[in-house]
């Protein structure tokens, strides 16, 4: 069990961890002393002395994310001698600020702004002729850096240093002429460069993708869960419904990561952050028969079909190309169906090679689907056995599956050239998912599934833990929840 002190601070008694500093105990307990360099992730360089509080007893001010917690000790961090301190580093930070704050991207999350409106708003002692430096600084493919904004936190070389481990940034220069910029020869093209524009508490550092689309007032904030692998990173779904980005359709704005200790800490991938800003391209929201007429279809004139055509022929040549985006609800209405209703036997539910990709030692995971681990619970892929492409082409190729059932599955990632010959083959092929491919353009019935920002449902990550997420969006057209397409059709196969 870990030693507790307490000291005071501003008056009230905080609990502190041995080993804490006054900052880390503060905002551990929900007192926000000001700061700009210190990050619960990446230490104390203690170098932009924001922190600055009255330390009863003590000589002079001290910087609280280099001064340790101590049984007894009494902090001010609002006192007139504290304050004065932290008004003067304030100043000294925005001494060559420029002043483009109706232009930057930060505008509206930004520490300076913050800052100034709570502690700052003094008339300055500071001449106006700002010192320049380079501006739109195309980083890498994700980041933009503007360096007359930097205030020299170093939290983003710190992050390329100790958690990417990638280096591609220094500080070049000494004094006034100071800044951060790319390594000789080098791009910041690392998994995790989005990080950084997370971490810059001002507009230094911003995100290429989210430049000058839309402010942050006009943007709804949803919890969720990342479902680019298996890792089920926690993130924030920032979506822009009211206010659409520049006539281009997009709802989704950005995402960012969700601070969960157990999951992926402060981080997230570039893959989960920026694979799903083309969240509305190639949806689908009609309910259609394509084969042998194409014609649009109430949902329940859909599922009188489509049951009857899966009740056609002996289910023995049936197969179901199953999903792990798939929810745990969801799991457990396709079980109802394919299993437990029709005795469906020849399931395919392996991520590879559609569903699989690059992993490594950081957050990534090789399964580029979240919810794995939430078929297994209920004996997919372990007691019900799972067919691989390959063998599913032999299958079909013999003679031996007369139809084929996709679940946000796309074969043509797997069969390649041959993909379209068979398909073509198959008797019935239903393809069920929220986009557009292959299986759905030769699909006898294609029936459009909500994607995960439309619905709410829970994902099980690797590790076992079970995490739900929130609907930020509206389903486009017709589209339904996975297990309520499963539940009406089982509902009509059911004897």
């Amino acid at each position: 069990m870990d030693k507790t002190l307490r000291f005071t601070l501003d008056g009230r008694p905080i609990e502190a961890r041995l080993g804490e500093t006054v900052l880390e105990a503060a905002t551990r307990a929900g007192v926000m002393i000001p700061h700009y360099c210190w990050h619960q992730a990446l230490g104390n360089p203690g170098n932009c002395r924001m922190c600055i509080v009255e330390v009863e007893g003590a000589a002079k001010p001290q910087v609280s994310c280099r001064l340790p917690a101590r049984e007894g000790l009494v902090v001010r961090s609002i006192s007139p001698a504290a304050r004065r301190a932290q008004c003067s580093a304030l100043e000294f930070h925005l001494v060559d600020h420029p002043l483009d704050c109706p232009v930057c991207d930060q505008s509206g999350e930004c520490g300076l702004q913050d800052y100034y409106m709570d502690i700052g708003r003094y008339k300055s002692a500071m001449r106006e002729d700002k010192a320049h430096a380079g501006k739109r600084l195309a980083l890498g493919p994700h980041i933009m850096l503007d360096q007359e904004r930097c205030i020299m936190c170093t939290r983003c070389t710190r992050f390329v240093g100790q958690v990417s481990k990638s280096h591609e940034l220094g500080i070049f220069g000494r004094g006034h002429r100071q800044a951060v910029d790319l390594v000789p020869g080098r791009a910041l093209d690392n998994p995790y460069s989005g990080n950084l524009a997370d971490i810059c508490p001002v507009g230094a550092l911003t995100d290429r993708d989210f430049r000058f689309q839309v402010r942050v007032w006009y943007l709804d904030s949803t919890e969720s869960i990342c479902p680019g692998c298996s890792r089920g990173c926690n993130i924030f779904v920032h979506t822009s419904t009211r206010r659409p980005w520049q006539n281009q359709g997009r709802r989704l704005a950005r995402l960012k990561p969700r601070f969960s200790p157990e999951v992926n800490g402060h981080w997230i991938c570039d893959e989960g952050r920026y694979g799903f800003l083309d969240f509305d391209s190639k949806r689908l929201g009609r309910v259609m028969r394509l084969k042998p007429v194409s014609e649009e279809l109430s949902w329940d004139r859909a599922a009188q079909e489509v049951a009857a055509a899966l009740r056609r022929k002996p289910v023995e040549g049936l197969a179901v190309a199953a999903s792990g985006a798939l929810s745990n609800e969801d799991w457990l209405a396709f079980k109802e169906l394919f299993v437990d209703t029709l005795q469906a036997r020849r399931f395919l539910f392996a991520p590879e090679p559609d569903q699989a990709g690059t992993e490594d030692q950081l957050l990534r995971r090789r399964e580029k689907t979240p919810n794995l681990e939430g078929g297994k619970a209920l004996g997919f892929g372990t007691k019900i056995e799972s067919l691989g492409w390959d063998s599913l082409a032999g299958d079909i190729e013999a003679g031996k599956v007369w139809g084929l059932y996709v679940i946000d599955r796309d074969p043509a990632q797997a069969w390649g050239g041959r993909s379209r010959e068979l398909l073509e083959r198959l008797d019935l092929l239903i393809y069920q998912g929220p986009r557009q491919c292959l299986a759905g353009e030769l699909a006898h019935y294609r029936l459009p599934a909500t994607a995960w920002l439309e619905e709410e449902g829970h994902f099980t990550n690797f590790q076992g833990n079970v995490q739900g997420y929130q609907r930020a969006l509206q389903p486009l057209g017709a589209a339904k929840p996975d297990w309520a397409i499963f539940a009406d059709l089982e509902r009509r196969l059911k004897p």
